[in-house]
């Protein structure tokens, strides 16, 4: 049967020929990826309930949550967090191989099916469904060299200026702050004061919610067929405050002797930060650390050079004085190494075989099948990676490290044992020995 690759060595080019393209071509297509997708997908559901301790979001939410989620198309397991700062975390597995989309669709059915069962708090702070992304690409600390910028002013700056254009890049899957200093109006309450006013935390925001509200005033002066108006006056008020003052004057109580109970009697109110609870440094000064993953099937490689590519144009565009950033992580880093490794390895053994062959053997014939036999078979298998489904990542290219010495050790071996059949038998390199009835069977 392979008699016809040896008849037909113009046959035996094109095919070889074929098989370098295709994996030439297959190369440029392969995602590179630090590690291959073998971590099963996952949709995080996280929840806040304000105030509440784990005991009390363990019964009034996460059982509620467990008991809708469970089942879902496609579900493995699922493990659930909950803290004492009213935090509830469920993690929902899926199969390997399963859409991370779909899985994230269908697990967000499955929680709007039971939100008439939450508490009030939870579904006005949000029920937050998305899948989890497991490859890490880009730790990005955006900092700045001036020291009167304090960390809310840079994380601000980053979450308004930087990290919705890092989103818009293809194949960035995740991206978000380290560490929330989202603005925010702080009301420091005075327990002290409360108690001497005979006041609950809870009327205290019954009466912000009251007044600090953004409605639709209407209009006035709308016109009728039976009593039409010349003019109409679309009526407009402040709105949601925005100062501390604001704030500060919001009326607690009035009582019938005139006098007026204000917020600032009891609390103090700041223009602070949503929360305290993370600390982000960069090299002692205060930063925004934004952590990148990509979307499975992606390029990292790619990703890294748009990620950079659009930050040098952000930075001459956007940042202010004395703004600037740096990468605390870069995966590139450790898959540019990898793949400089195979290159150099790559090279070696060429340049090895190519020296060995025409040492021992003296034929440039048989160093020049040796020589090609290696490029053909190493790139060919790019193609079989993209019909397999794998990618360029650091086991591959660790396999191929081996794969190579592979390569070349059979290829030596081989090429020997037929120029060692043909010097010592004085055949050609067409011929082969009489059977043994004695027929001719030259080819």
């Amino acid at each position: 049967m392979f008699d016809i690759f040896i008849k037909r060595p113009l046959l035996s080019s094109v095919i070889s020929v074929v098989i370098t393209l295709l994996g030439v071509l297959a190369l440029t297509g392969l995602p590179v990826t630090q590690f291959p997708d073998i971590v099963p997908p996952s949709v995080t559901v996280t929840t806040k309930y304000t105030g509440a301790n784990a005991e009390v979001c363990t019964k009034a939410v996460a059982t509620p949550l467990e008991r809708a989620i469970n089942g879902v198309p496609g579900m493995v397991y699922m493990n659930s967090v909950s803290g004492n700062d009213g935090t509830t975390l469920i993690q929902v597995f899926f199969e390997v191989g399963t859409d991370p989309d779909l899985a994230a669709m269908n697990v967000q059915n499955r929680v709007t099916a039971v939100l008439d069962e939450l508490p009030e708090e939870v579904i006005k702070a949000g029920v937050i469904t998305e899948k989890e992304v497991n490859s890490m690409l880009l730790y990005l600390n955006i900092f700045s060299d001036d020291s009167t910028v304090d960390e809310k002013f840079i994380y601000n700056f980053a979450d308004i200026n930087i990290l919705a254009e890092l989103k818009r890049i293809d194949g960035v899957g995740f991206a978000d702050i380290m560490g929330s200093r989202e603005y925010s109006m702080r009301v420091w309450l005075k327990p002290d004061r409360l108690t001497a006013y005979n006041l609950s935390p809870e009327e205290v925001i019954e009466a912000i919610r009251e007044q600090n509200v953004e409605a639709a005033p209407g209009k006035a002066g709308e016109s009728a067929d039976r009593a039409p108006q010349v003019l109409q006056y679309v009526l407009r008020y402040t709105g949601k405050f925005f100062e501390p003052k604001q704030y500060e004057n919001i009326v607690l109580r009035a009582d019938p002797s005139g006098s007026i109970l204000r917020l600032k009697d009891v609390a103090d109110v700041e223009f602070g930060s949503l929360d305290y609870d993370v600390l982000s440094k960069t090299d002692g000064r205060p930063s925004a650390a934004i952590m990148l993953k990509q979307r499975p099937g992606s390029n990292a490689r790619e990703i890294i050079a748009n990620v950079k590519q659009r930050m040098a144009e952000l930075k001459k565009e956007t940042f202010p004085p004395g703004m600037t950033y740096n990468f605390a992580y870069d995966v590139s880093r450790f898959l540019d190494a990898s793949i400089h490794e195979v290159v150099r390895t790559l090279f070696e053994a060429f340049v090895l075989v190519f020296i060995v062959v025409f040492l021992f053997l003296q034929d440039w014939r048989s160093t020049l099948i040796c020589a090609l036999v290696v490029p053909v078979a190493l790139v060919g298998s790019f193609a079989f990676m993209s019909v397999i489904g794998f990618s360029i990542n650091l086991l591959t290219l660790f396999a191929l490290v081996l794969a190579i010495g592979i390569v070349v050790d059979d290829g030596i071996v081989v090429v020997e044992a037929v120029h060692a059949k043909i010097t010592q038998e004085h055949l050609s390199p067409r011929r082969q020995r009489l059977p043994p009835c004695g027929k001719s069977a030259g080819l």
